[in-house]
């Protein structure tokens, strides 16, 4: 039996995600380890998603996963970004969000609301064979923002965002498909091999 891995997360839909992702790990939460949340304290995802692995490692003796994510609009600058979770002010408040997003983008048409959502994933392993070390991988996929909010099976951006190509958003599509094409599952889909090797096999220092 493999050792438990924690997810640094307390977001329940993303640690939904992860789980559906990373079949076959025993995967724990953070409020199962008696953690509420963890900080975001820099303005870059490989920074954030890093400092949140380490300091979930070091808090539960567990090795963590955790990531950074967020949508990145080219309209705004690459905003909103590592903020994307409090874009409108309150942390979490899905609603507000979009709706700030959406008073951003107002009249602009299609080909001047492209964005892209940017996943970044890291593993630490503060008592491991890891050490001080952090594997890391990252995922985008491209798209654009949708005029009005759609579906109801993500959560965040997701009604609002159509992946390139397509024409719905990530919260119209199954779960199952997400799965498949979302940017935390290109991201996840680089770590897995990863995080099976080190639980399963053991640290190979070529990795």
């Amino acid at each position: 039996m493999s050792p438990r891995l924690l997810v640094a997360t307390a977001n329940e839909g993303k640690l939904r995600e992860i789980r559906a992702l990373l079949q076959g790990i025993a995967l724990v939460g953070l409020r199962e380890v008696g953690i509420d949340d963890l900080d975001e304290p820099w303005d870059d995802f490989v920074a954030n998603a890093v400092a949140k692995a380490r300091e979930a490692s070091r808090r539960s003796g567990l090795p963590a996963l955790a990531d950074d994510s967020g949508l990145c609009v080219d309209r705004l600058g690459g905003a909103p970004g590592v903020f994307s979770a409090r874009f409108a002010g309150a942390h979490g408040d899905d609603n507000a969000n979009r709706t700030r997003l959406l008073r951003c983008l107002e009249g602009l048409p299609g080909p001047l609301r492209g964005a892209r959502f940017r996943c970044v994933v890291a593993l630490a392993d503060h008592r491991g064979p890891l050490g001080p070390r952090v594997l890391r991988v990252q995922g985008t996929c491209q798209g654009h923002i949708a005029p009005e909010p759609r579906g109801d099976q993500g959560f965040g951006f997701d009604p609002l965002f159509v992946l390139e190509g397509a024409s719905r958003t990530l919260a119209e599509l199954p779960p199952d498909e997400k799965n498949h094409r979302s940017h935390r599952a290109h991201a996840l889909a680089r770590m897995v091999p990863l995080v099976r090797g080190y639980l399963g096999v053991g640290w190979n220092s070529s990795v």
